[in-house]
């Protein structure tokens, strides 16, 4: 079982900069893949970042490379997503989010089972 909690999320103007962290409960976040995904009203929710759980492997949804970067720490059951150049577009509540098999590299939304309660970033124009 992992609980998470997300945090970070806020106001920003376009071209600004947020840094979102997912703090991690459980003794084996160290052995959970880790994703960021996003959802905006009226829409799906979309794949944003994913990191292996030794860090080595990271993937970037189309829409955020370049701009995002996904890390973690394991001391201390974190994981962050570094958003830069941030666009209106980029609206939507973010959240982490760990597989049901812990070490799935997958960046589809339906083999992820625990969940944040998620956070709000919102980017204006």
């Amino acid at each position: 079982q992992v609980q998470l909690v997300e945090s970070g999320g806020g106001l920003v103007q376009a071209g600004g900069s947020l840094r979102l962290s997912c703090a991690a409960s459980g003794r084996t976040f160290s052995s959970y893949t880790m994703g960021w995904f996003r959802q905006a009203p009226g829409k799906e929710r979309e794949f944003v970042a994913i990191i292996s759980w030794s860090g080595v492997m990271t993937g970037y949804g189309d829409s955020v490379k370049g701009r995002f970067t996904i890390s973690r720490d394991n001391a201390q059951n974190t994981v962050y997503l570094q958003m830069n150049s941030l666009k209106p577009e980029d609206t939507a509540a973010y959240y982490c989010a760990a597989p049901k098999v812990g070490r799935s590299y997958t960046t589809y939304a339906r083999d992820y089972d625990y969940w944040g309660q998620g956070t709000q970033v919102t980017v204006s124009s």
